[in-house]
């Protein structure tokens, strides 16, 4: 009864976590934010980066106490291989195998990532990072699906006259981001069928990050000797193959306490309990005279990481037209644009993990992945969709790792990420002799008035003149220029954003 209730209980979690993490990904509204916005900030490695010293405290004491629930209930990532291993177990049941922790490949994997941090070469951050790469899964792959399901519902609604749902717009935000979702997707799906958490305990960061801990758990599951039929259930149905029938053992350092041992274990060997204290004997009782110094060292390795690294760190086609109009090409800009809150590129570069949350909440489609090879994956702003609206803070709001700091409305219009610089050759006045003005009359902050292209002929096309000091960069001249395929006025992006 009681193993019955924890593995309930473990999965009724896991299921909350899974639905809303991903409910924020899909959705376009910004509902799922107002109810489930706390829970990409429980992730570990976006709440080292975002300096929460609070939440990474939590997770500690929670791995300290139970062993790694956090892969088996709060990480997505996690939860997503559990699917797919589910499906991989009705299709072949005891499938798995106990084997030994690859060490070499899963501390050198570590090292690799905090190099990579280090030297500021995000895209192997990206890739490595648990949550960033089921956030690259969900908006690439689920969103798109999500948002037609929603179109077909908004269409059977529009003809009973009812405005319940809404159409929203379906587009490509970059293929290499949709390749790498794939092939990401294939990959861990392929391991977790295969060999349940693999992926977990040979690659991921975080993964081994929280191993150094769990070894010390106060409580884990652990063999009952003289209850053991030697039967090896338990090993054929660990997904992370660290329990050893054979020896009596459980690799705590890997195990994340998805209880499916204690479920199968006909006998009753198998328990979550108190275990005895790691520095005086090992899982089988005996005493532990050769890993002492050595699991002291992990630990304190992992509490060194976990505690320095958390200290240390609406959208139309035009705005009221009706025309069809061609599609616009995005510019070269020398420096690329990030959202306000974002401080710097710099900061953008170093804390961002590329999950992708900023991009599928952007209501205005003006955030998309950069195919910047260092920096592959994270947001950059550019305007041939839409322009960032002053009254809109939606991707400070969701940002877990400290990448967009929150900003409040109000601070945003006089954050200057950027400034409008006009192009002659392509300006509608000078090119088709039509008077235009659509730059100035939509500058939410003056910052663009009409002036004779010939100050000594008063009679000459008036063309834009941008005041860079008030210009915030927000792209809304950009966007509404109606020159096609470039536009006659762009932004240019700051390396350190400014107020006015």
């Amino acid at each position: 009864m009681i193993k019955a209730m924890l593995r309930t209980i473990r999965i009724t979690l896991a299921t909350v976590m899974f639905i809303g993490i991903t409910w924020l990904f899909v959705d376009f509204t910004g509902t799922a934010h107002h109810w489930f916005s706390w829970m990409p900030k429980a992730q570990l490695l976006e709440a080292i980066l975002a300096g929460s010293l609070l939440v990474v405290v939590f997770l500690t004491i929670l791995t300290l106490l139970c062993g790694r629930i956090y892969c088996s209930v709060i990480c997505p990532l996690g939860i997503l291989q559990d699917i797919a291993g589910w499906f991989g177990k009705r299709a072949k049941k005891n499938r798995y195998t106990y084997s030994k922790a690859k060490n070499i490949l899963r501390y050198g994997v570590l090292a690799l990532f905090i190099a990579a941090h280090m030297a500021g070469v995000a895209v192997i951050v990206q890739l490595l990072a648990p949550y960033s790469t089921f956030g690259l899964i969900a908006t690439n792959l689920l969103q798109p699906v999500y948002l037609a399901a929603n179109n077909v519902l908004a269409t059977i609604a529009a003809y009973y006259d009812s405005y319940a749902f809404y159409h929203s717009d379906i587009w490509l935000r970059s293929v290499t981001s949709l390749v790498i979702a794939i092939g990401m997707l294939a990959i861990l799906t392929v391991l977790a069928w295969r060999n349940g958490r693999t992926f977990c305990n040979t690659i991921c960061p975080v993964g081994t990050i929280l191993s150094f801990i769990s070894r010390f758990s106060l409580l884990r599951i652990k063999f009952e000797e003289e209850k053991c039929k030697n039967c090896s259930l338990c090993t054929k149905n660990c997904k992370a193959a660290c329990i050893d029938y054979k020896t009596h053992t459980v690799d705590a350092s890997r195990c994340v306490v998805c209880g499916d041992c204690i479920e199968k274990c006909k006998f009753g060997a198998l328990k979550y309990s108190l275990a005895p204290h790691p520095l005086r004997t090992n899982e089988t009782g005996t005493k532990d005279t050769e890993g002492t110094e050595g699991g002291r060292r992990s630990f304190l390795i992992g509490s060194a990481l976990l505690t320095t690294a958390a200290i240390a760190q609406e959208a139309k086609k035009t705005d009221g037209g009706l025309a069809e109009i061609q599609d616009k090409v995005a510019p070269e800009r020398q420096t690329p644009l990030v959202p306000p809150g974002s401080l710097s590129l710099r900061n953008m570069q170093r804390n961002c993990t590329g999950c992708q949350l900023c991009i599928s909440e952007c209501p205005n489609q003006v955030l998309r992945p950069t195919a910047d090879l260092l920096h592959l994956l994270q947001p950059v702003m550019s305007y041939e969709r839409g322009y960032c609206r002053p009254e809109c803070n939606r991707c400070s709001q969701v940002c877990p790792a400290g990448a967009i700091k929150p900003i409040q409305k109000e601070d945003k219009a006089s954050t200057q990420i950027g400034h409008a610089i006009w192009i002659k050759k392509n300006c509608i006045p000078l090119t088709d002799g039509v008077e235009c003005g659509n730059c100035a009359r939509h500058c939410p902050v003056g910052a663009i008035e009409m002036v004779p292209s010939d100050p000594d002929d008063e009679e000459s096309p008036y063309v834009p003149a941008v005041n860079e000091a008030r210009c915030i960069g927000c792209g809304a001249c950009e966007y509404l220029c109606p020159a096609r395929p470039f536009s006659a006025i762009y932004v240019e992006g700051h390396e350190v954003h400014k107020t006015n």
